[in-house]
């Protein structure tokens, strides 16, 4: 790394962390349909016919089923748009530059969490 790219990502690698954020959004995205499609599957088990204590514990069941599902989907929904923001922060080559210390992410990092916004020393410090 040159010294001028110790502050910021190069081109070529910003590009790279593009590619990468973009194959985590269509991921992501098909990820959230498939729970959306879950949460809005009615899930009827035949319960009808069955004694009541039995349908009782089914419907409960399936509140819950419903209310994991939703919780599922608001944190892929927040984990899409904290992608997307990533991409913008690509567009403005602020890509990858911690928010608290200035300096950038390391690279291994941003390859696992591509929207990471502070680096592990700022997260230490947090704590």
């Amino acid at each position: 790394m040159s010294t001028e790219n110790t502050y910021k990502y190069s081109d070529k690698e910003l590009t790279e962390f593009k590619k990468l954020i973009i194959e985590k959004i269509n991921k992501a995205d098909h990820d959230l349909q498939l729970i959306k499609s879950a949460y809005l599957n009615d899930h009827n088990n035949g319960t009808e016919d069955t004694s009541p204590t039995f349908k009782a514990f089914d419907e409960g069941s399936n509140v819950m089923s419903k209310e994991s599902n939703s919780a599922l989907a608001i944190r892929q929904e927040k984990f899409i748009r904290d992608l997307k923001t990533a991409l913008i922060r690509i567009e403005n080559k602020t890509y990858g530059i911690c928010r608290v210390t200035g300096k950038l992410i390391n690279k291994k990092r941003l390859e696992l969490v591509p929207h990471a916004t502070l680096s592990i020393e700022a997260k230490n410090m947090q704590k």
